[in-house]
């Protein structure tokens, strides 16, 4: 089976991201059904732009993406699964550049054999006000993880199998700072961590572009 799915990845790698299939259906189901909601967000003239490395690579020639659960701090995000990654710093010539950087910083594993696929649709994380674009990636194999302490309380390696099953797409009930209560959202169930917000929406893009006929 891990044959097809590296099929998959292969195509996504000669075709690149192509037109990106959105979120709109995650969005309708977290509450956000308005159109252009997020757009308006993203208009906020103090958003900070921010990139996320979306990465494609081999456990034992089965073909995984890597999120990692951040550490309990006193901040909107603590303890929120996400995929490696941060803010643009004005050193960074693009955001391709900051997603490479952050996921080095933030797993420890060099970038320079990493293959950028091309972008996915740009998520605004109104907590942050942050401008998250997202970097799909892949690697031939993995380098050797250290992940900062600071930054990551674990690494988790979910495989794409896993991912596309249709049951790990549930709900979860959890607040939602912007809201300032709690609030039903989508959420999938992976390696036994509960993934919601712009991460949620990253994924379900990326399953979107798998299932791509």
């Amino acid at each position: 089976m891990s044959s097809d799915w590296w099929a998959r990845v292969d195509r996504l790698r000669r075709m690149g991201t192509g037109p990106l299939p959105g979120y709109a259906d995650m969005m309708r189901q977290a509450g956000y059904d308005r159109p252009g909601a997020i757009d308006d967000l993203a208009a906020d003239p103090n958003t900070r732009a921010a990139a996320v490395l979306v990465l494609l690579y081999p456990v034992n020639d089965v073909p995984h993406t890597l999120l990692m659960l951040r550490p309990t701090y006193d901040g909107v995000h603590s303890a929120q699964v996400s995929f490696p990654g941060g803010r643009r710093e004005p050193e960074d010539p693009d955001l391709a550049h900051t997603a490479r950087r952050e996921f080095t910083e933030e797993t420890g594993m060099a970038t320079d054999a990493v293959e950028l696929i091309g972008p996915l649709s740009p998520v605004y994380i109104p907590p942050s006000r942050s401008l998250v674009t997202p970097y799909l990636a892949y690697a031939p194999q993995a380098g050797t993880f250290a992940p900062d302490p600071k930054e990551v309380a674990e690494l988790i390696p979910v495989p794409i199998a896993e991912l596309m099953r249709p049951e790990v797409l549930t709900t979860r009930r959890v607040f939602v700072h912007t809201l300032g209560q709690h609030w039903t959202v989508p959420a999938f169930l992976l390696q036994g961590h509960s993934v919601w917000g712009a991460t949620a929406l990253m994924l379900a893009e990326l399953r979107a572009l798998l299932d791509r006929p």
